[in-house]
């Protein structure tokens, strides 16, 4: 499912338009996007956690020259399932 099919579902389930539909699933990812660049985390009860984790840097190869390069330290947003999203 991409964005538009997502915000067709909304539209269809909600009863709202489908440009209301976009505005607030915008929103829902601005929200959530915000809190993770604050470094904070966002947690919806049985869906899930949206959170951010820090990787160390660390040394890799080049796959194609073989050559040892850094890979630097950087931040990356993760999502842990809750309980309740069981497929």
């Amino acid at each position: 499912m991409n964005k538009t099919e997502l915000i067709n579902a909304i539209a269809e389930k909600s009863g709202l338009s489908k440009a209301d539909s976009k505005k607030a699933l915008d929103a829902v990812i601005e929200s959530i996007t915000g809190e993770l660049k604050a470094g904070g985390k966002v947690a919806l009860v049985g869906f899930g956690t949206f959170s951010v984790s820090e990787k160390s840097a660390r040394k890799g190869i080049n796959p194609r020259t073989k050559a040892v390069i850094n890979i630097p330290a950087k931040k990356v947003a993760k999502f842990k399932p809750g309980a309740d999203l069981a497929l």
